[in-house]
């Protein structure tokens, strides 16, 4: 996690969260974290954490996506020496590591299921054993756990436990995406922007134009905080007037007009079905109206999503309609969000 992070905001949806959290560390019970990505999940785990009884207590993180299936038991629960190959030496789990504290499980959804259904027995009995070993130890670890999917939805499809479920989800805070955060864009640039201006050496941070907050507070930020501060910190690094108002935003840093062109991928093509390869071969080739035009048109709407970085709004202005036209549009030909 990043040291030395703070809350920003003062939208009503951001507060009513940071509020729950406070009022949810106080106990001693498991809780959930639901958020799109970039929207502080860390964050309030590290509150919860700090608020609680066990703030001097270790603070132990894991990643469950960032491991390798076969992996993730051992990380969790700790393996006894020889326990399978290339277990050199016996290893503490992060159970045992967040032993008094509180353990943070980030991308929770991704857990495969026996890995949940050992999660499952630590949590109702308190008991952790390392793989290779016989006698289990006792941990006593409170368990905040945050992922971006929908775990209901996903328990109901048998990818995900519903008894495990059950357990983690005494207190369930779900945050809100930045594009619902009435008015904190312009904080939240301000702040990022004030703290870049400082570590270039700027003499004073002269704010951001009119214009350029505009397209600031226009965007979807589909990455929410955590892109808003890279497009802002960019903005303000390449900026060289510091005298001025910032007037530049690049969102897109890969946008580049030598930038390599991309092969369609095989995939692709076959969901484009024949249709799309008759009108590539010219219009002489086309024996089915009604399909040909659809996959016309469905490769167009794909095309102008990916040129607006999916930004649906921005795509129905850009191809002329509303935004419920490209909403209906996007849906009878299956087109994702992005």
């Amino acid at each position: 996690m990043e040291k030395n992070t703070q809350f920003v905001g003062q939208s009503l949806a951001f507060l009513d969260a940071v509020e729950q959290a406070g009022r949810a560390a106080e106990l001693n019970r498991p809780v959930l974290v639901i958020g799109e990505r970039g929207t502080g999940k860390e964050l309030i785990a590290e509150r919860l954490h700090h608020l609680s009884p066990r703030w001097d207590e270790p603070l132990i993180v894991m990643n469950c996506a960032a491991l390798p299936e076969t992996l993730i038991e051992a990380e969790l629960f700790g393996h006894e020496q020889g326990a399978f190959t290339g277990a050199a030496r016996a290893r503490a789990g992060r159970f045992e590591e967040a032993d008094g504290g509180t353990l943070f499980l980030d991308e929770l959804g991704t857990l495969s299921m026996a890995a949940q259904e050992r999660l499952l027995r630590v949590i109702e009995y308190g008991e952790v054993t390392r793989i290779g070993a016989s006698k289990p130890m006792t941990v006593d670890v409170r368990i905040v756990a945050a992922t971006n999917e929908d775990l209901p939805a996903a328990a109901d499809a048998g990818r995900f436990r519903p008894d495990l479920l059950d357990r983690l989800s005494f207190e369930v805070i779900t945050l809100p995406p930045l594009r619902a955060r009435e008015g904190d864009v312009a904080v939240l640039a301000d702040h990022f922007g004030r703290r870049m201006a400082a570590e270039i050496g700027w003499p004073q941070w002269p704010g951001f134009s009119a214009a350029c907050m505009a397209e600031l507070e226009a965007h979807d930020w589909p990455g929410n905080v955590r892109e808003l501060r890279n497009v802002v910190e960019r903005a303000v690094y390449r900026w060289n007037e510091p005298g001025r108002p910032v007037a530049a935003i690049v969102f897109d840093p890969f946008a580049s007009p030598w930038k390599p062109k991309a092969l369609m991928p095989a995939r692709v093509e076959a969901e484009a079905g024949p249709s799309a390869v008759q009108i590539a071969n010219g219009h002489d080739a086309i024996t089915d109206l009604k399909s040909a035009v659809d996959a016309h048109e469905a490769a167009i709407v794909r095309a102008a999503l990916e040129r607006y970085r999916y930004n649906q709004r921005a795509t129905a202005k850009g191809l002329g309609l509303t935004y419920d036209q490209l909403r209906h549009c996007m849906k009878k030909h299956g087109l994702s969000a992005g």
